[in-house]
């Protein structure tokens, strides 16, 4: 198999700098950038015995840059393993503008086929530049991927009417049970909004434009990325990542997002809402994967960063941008349930009780046997008639934390990370409201160096967020204004 001087360079250069950056400088079992910058995750998939993860892939700075295609894979998707860079921009339909985001799924004679989208800087009449973008494909064994001749399978020639050649990205294939394929493209439409688009194949080389799926008209957003569509508990279910979104009463927030569609496709390629939430109600979050797994779980990661936040990060970092841990999909009374993967239990050490009654102002319940960077804890708070607010920090020591706040009266938790060392003006907390008969809340954290996930109830909402302080800052604690009682379950997670 040919390998191109571009992708050589780039798997010549990741090895080197790899060597550079410390197991402890990275997260302990959240996937991160063999070195240099990424953004979206790509290519999820089963294949060979292996959950495989591309991701979008800058291997020579910490910056945005020349769109490559990392590789990692893992038998439990918790430890990773890095594999050589799986696509370079080294072909006419991408080599100026770079190898974009996309799927991948397994041919049935073995083949692992990846699909993407080329990006193809275009003069025009007036001397200006425009990206063009086309769905391209590459065919590989696991390690090596060789790009398909045939390229574009997909270009503006199997556009809509209206549909726009310049934002028509990020192909999601799947497989349908009589052996054909599928795939969901994200496309700007005629009046400069999202909408996304639906393609047949029998073979996935040779692709057909089927319908237009759904269509936005401005309500989300503006521009639609990373689709995903899959059924799931009875309902058929879209994830997408819209484009600069305007804060709504139903708690999305301004800027980039995450967004679920739970509905129904009608049998025509038409898919009609029943219901729309944000997938993540944190600080960090965007560009969802999913996928089947081999026991039948709907499997869902997303990038753990926000394009607003890039400049949030430590000074002279080897890598920048990681994946949220892999969160386990169900659709429960109409709504979307999250729960952390079975599997990081595995890693879970000693474990640790606490039933405390009695939390107040002067006495915070300090959880020393349970410091650290890298937990799995789950607390319930029950706060009384007079608590006005109750506060779970980790990442605590030097002056400095990071927090998550119940505010009883007022049915709203904040995810807080100012007083973790800041020094950009960025988005550093946010509020999301919940509702619960005796008004207590459960949390479960799951902490790892550099993130915090908390998830919310039976997984009802789940709030994400990146922070960069010191790791001998590790120190966790209750508090409550006016009392509360507290229990604790955790464990430490021993990744080494």
């Amino acid at each position: 198999m040919h390998i191109s001087n571009r992708l050589l360079k780039a798997r010549v250069t990741e090895e080197l700098r790899e060597r550079q950056i410390k197991a402890e400088e990275r997260p302990a079992f959240h996937l991160s950038p063999r070195t240099g910058w990424m953004n979206d995750p790509n290519g999820f998939s089963f294949y060979k015995g292996k959950y495989h993860l591309f991701y979008q892939y800058n291997p020579y700075d910490t910056n945005w840059g020349p769109m490559h295609w990392g590789h990692a894979v893992s038998e439990d998707l918790i430890r990773w393993k890095y594999l050589p860079c799986a696509l370079a921009p080294d072909s006419f339909l991408d080599k100026e503008g770079g190898c974009f985001s996309g799927g991948a799924v397994e041919l049935d004679d073995g083949r692992h086929l990846l699909m993407y989208t080329g990006t193809r800087r275009e003069r025009q009449p007036d001397g200006t530049t425009c990206d063009v973008q086309t769905q391209c494909l590459a065919i590989g064994d696991g390690i090596d991927y060789e790009k398909y001749e045939k390229n574009p399978v997909i270009s503006e020639l199997d556009l809509p009417e209206g549909g726009s050649r310049i934002d028509f990205r990020d192909p999601k294939i799947w497989k349908c049970d009589d052996g054909s394929f599928r795939c969901i493209i994200a496309n700007r439409a005629a009046d400069k909004t999202g909408q996304l688009l639906l393609y047949r194949s029998r073979d996935a080389f040779e692709w057909e434009y089927e319908s237009t799926l759904l269509e936005n008209h401005g309500e989300y957003g503006i521009m639609w990325e990373c689709p995903d569509l899959f059924s799931l508990d009875g309902s058929d279910v879209i994830l997408m990542s819209p484009q600069d979104m305007q804060p709504t009463d139903d708690g999305f927030a301004p800027g980039n997002d995450g967004l679920c569609m739970i509905g129904e496709c009608d049998g025509q390629g038409h898919f009609r809402k029943k219901s729309v939430s944000p997938i993540d109600y944190g600080l960090d979050f965007y560009a969802t994967q999913s996928i089947l797994s081999p026991d039948g779980r709907r499997i869902m990661l997303g990038w753990m960063q926000d394009w607003d936040g890039v400049p949030y990060r430590k000074e002279n970092m080897a890598w920048f941008g990681q994946v949220t841990l892999p969160r386990e999909l169900r659709v429960k009374n109409g709504r979307l349930i999250q729960t952390p993967i079975r599997e990081i239990e595995r890693y879970r050490g000693k474990k640790c009780e606490i039933n405390e009654p009695k939390v107040s102002g002067d006495k915070p319940l300090v959880l020393d046997q349970l410091s650290g960077r890298t937990s799995d804890i789950t607390v319930v708070i029950r706060p009384e008639d007079t608590c006005t607010k109750a506060e779970l920090r980790f990442a605590e020591g030097g002056g400095h934390y990071a927090s998550v706040t119940l505010r009883p009266k007022e049915r709203s938790i904040t995810l807080d990370r100012s007083h973790t060392g800041v020094r950009r003006n960025v988005s550093h907390t946010i509020t999301t409201g919940y509702t619960t008969e005796d008004g207590s809340v459960t949390i479960r954290l799951i902490l790892d160096r550099y993130s915090a996930e908390i998830f919310l109830g039976d997984g009802e909402k789940v709030m994400s967020m990146t922070y960069y302080s010191a790791e001998d800052e590790d120190g966790i604690s209750v508090r409550a204004e006016g009392g509360a009682s507290v229990t604790v379950e955790g464990y430490r997670l021993e990744l080494s």
